[in-house]
């Protein structure tokens, strides 16, 4: 329940005056349903003829006569009056017509109250699905390496879903039946108390076994949701390995491993559905069992005497207290969307309440400019839930505009040691600065506005190459992308391209070559014009011809800037300024390519084995 509270206080207060108007509109219906069914009573009196009293008009402020005698002589009064100056034929086709009336406007009341929720219900799911794509974009890489990427869209696309169907569609149920419980027991409770405080007895029998068949629910909406997240992580493992599946003639093999997935959500989505589709069945008959043993007990008041209550009322009072069972039926099934929902609620609040390990200081340090250099101190790094070091004692200091090449084996920390500088993670012990300030203590942004990352793999979106070039550059003209991409040796396959800088390029860039994508990337980093600029072996993958096209932009790109190379062509890097050889996590050699050469030591064996 605190849950429950919990999300109504985050997502559904913003919407209150949508609530409100809920209220009202389900206020209107109860009344206009009560007026409604009251025409009933004369109705029946009329056609069977049972009432041959007369009636005198009581005044409404009469303090010797209850109020609900006065209300129902003054009711009989108007009747009488009416059939002996229209006659019963047409009195009753009036009644009938404004029977008919008031349910036109209790429906519409109906409608209203169910109209108005709408915005809510559809805000909602919205509301869900932006604070999940907010909190993705600001945890840290580390939280993604531990989480499936198909979780993580479930997440987002079936328990957001989830939350709208069972809990913002059962607010209305949960805004709408208690009123109406509460105005049809209150109009019961004016006829007869008598029968109603009978009634009461068996209410909360009832509400007690719906509750009993639902508590089990929450436990097997979480195996169905986990099992819907393990659904999209092989989709999303299938799309993304497809080209490997037909070279290795996996189809089979995926095919059966999506069927067992797909035949376990069937099963445990099967239970969840049996239990709800119990509720209706178990609500009618246990409503069916009240309405019978309050028709023995009325018929009994009925038969004595001196019955408190005539057979038309008791008509009415049957129609009102069926009345009451559909509300309660909602209620009941209520109770097993709520935890259905709050179930997925569950699994979206896990990335949600996610504690980001990439913290911002209070009142971070001014960073406007870069101007000495970027120093490591006894820099130590784990990742997180692993006690193996990936990075030992590493010092090093690359002064503003000089050429830092990281050369070494797979696996030996190179990646790691470049991601730290942005804060893609934080390092275990040490510390890195800029220009003397630790950048722990400066703001995230700023740290990374100084800096351009091209990457082995280029990411693109699936975007205009403008939009892709001008990425993260608010305000960038056609004159200036165009000047990037021309420095990047991509004006020419651009232009030749069907829409030139307009052209889509797909998803990740499908629809370009490899290393027309990485002069893309290239182009986006050089518009950025970062001071310092990180390559990730943004050669390796490419062919001879793109390679020395990428090459020539990557030198125009590192002209006059401090730049960080990850290289896994020795041949690339000849010229840097400094050469520092990794080997598990630690610097086993730095120098120049002549100097690490001559020391005939790891990087020797390197170069000998990239020569052959």
């Amino acid at each position: 329940m605190k849950e429950f509270t919990k999300m109504i206080r985050r997502y559904i207060a913003p919407y209150s005056k949508y609530l409100w108007g809920s209220v009202l509109m389900n206020i209107l219906s109860v009344v206009l349903n009560l007026f409604s069914f009251s025409l009933i009573v004369p109705i029946l009196k009329i056609l069977f003829s049972l009432d041959d009293g007369t009636y005198s008009f009581i005044p409404w402020d009469s303090a010797d006569v209850a109020t609900k005698d006065i209300l129902l002589n003054n009711l009989y009064y108007g009747v009488t009056s009416l059939i002996a100056a229209w006659g019963p034929a047409r009195v009753l086709l009036a009644l009938c017509a404004a029977l008919c009336f008031m349910t036109a406007l209790k429906t519409a009341c109906y409608f209203g109250s169910a109209a108005v929720m709408i915005p809510m219900r559809t805000g909602v799911v919205k509301d869900i699905r932006m604070d999940i794509y907010n909190k993705i974009l600001s945890l840290p890489l580390g939280f993604f390496s531990q989480e499936k990427k198909g979780d993580i869209i479930a997440r987002m696309s079936g328990d957001a879903q989830e939350v709208e169907s069972s809990i913002t569609s059962t607010m209305d149920m949960l805004i709408k039946n208690p009123i109406l419980i509460v105005g049809y027991f209150a109009a019961l409770l004016f006829i007869s108390w008598e029968l109603t405080l009978f009634t009461i007895l068996f209410a909360p029998a009832m509400l007690w076994i719906m509750g009993k068949i639902g508590k089990k629910l929450k436990e097997k909406s979480l195996e169905a949701q986990a099992l819907w997240s393990d659904t999209m992580s092989q989709v999303e493992e299938t799309l993304g390995g497809l080209r490997v599946i037909k070279a290795f003639l996996a189809e089979g093999k995926m095919s059966a491993r999506f069927d067992l997935i797909t035949g376990a959500m069937r099963n445990k989505n099967s239970r969840v559905a049996t239990r709800q589709a119990l509720a209706h069945p178990v609500s009618e008959c246990l409503g069916t069992i009240m309405i019978a043993i309050v028709l023995w007990f009325g018929g009994t008041l009925i038969l004595k005497a001196d019955s408190p209550i005539d057979a038309p009322t008791f008509i009415y009072y049957m129609v009102i207290l069926y009345s009451v069972i559909n509300p309660i039926k909602d209620l009941s099934k209520a109770a097993y969307g709520i935890p259905k929902g709050m179930a997925s609620m569950e699994r979206i609040n896990r990335i949600l309440e996610s504690e980001s390990d990439i913290r911002e200081v209070e009142n971070p340090e001014p960073l406007e400019s870069f101007e000495k250099g970027v120093s490591f101190r006894g820099v130590c790094f784990s990742y997180p839930g692993s006690e193996r070091k990936v990075l030992s004692d590493i010092d090093l200091d690359i002064p503003k505009g000089r050429t830092v090449a990281i050369v070494g084996a797979s696996g030996a920390g190179k990646t790691t040691l470049v991601d730290l500088i942005p804060r893609f993670y934080d390092v275990s012990s040490g510390s890195i600065s800029i220009d003397g300030k630790d950048i722990r203590q400066l703001r995230i942004r700023d740290l990374r506005a100084l800096m351009g990352n091209v990457n082995q793999d280029p990411i693109l979106f699936n975007d205009t190459i403008f939009n892709n070039i001008a990425f993260g550059v608010e305000g960038a003209t056609m004159e200036q992308v165009e000047a990037a991409a021309r420095i990047a040796n991509a004006h020419d396959f651009i232009m030749e391209k069907e829409d030139g800088y307009f052209t889509n390029i797909g998803d990740r860039g499908c629809r370009l070559s490899g290393g027309q994508r990485q002069r893309i990337s290239i182009a986006r980093a050089i518009l950025k014009n970062p001071p310092v600029l990180i390559l990730d072996e943004a050669t390796a993958s490419l062919d001879t011809e793109s390679e020395r096209l990428v090459q020539e932009a990557l030198d125009r790109l590192m002209t006059n800037r401090t730049t960080i190379a990850i290289a896994h062509r020795l041949s690339t890097i000849k010229g840097a300024d400094e050469i520092i050889v990794m080997d598990e996590g630690r610097i086993v050699e730095r120098g120049r390519h002549e100097e690490l050469l001559a020391l005939g030591g790891y990087y020797r064996k390197l170069n000998d084995m990239q020569a052959l």
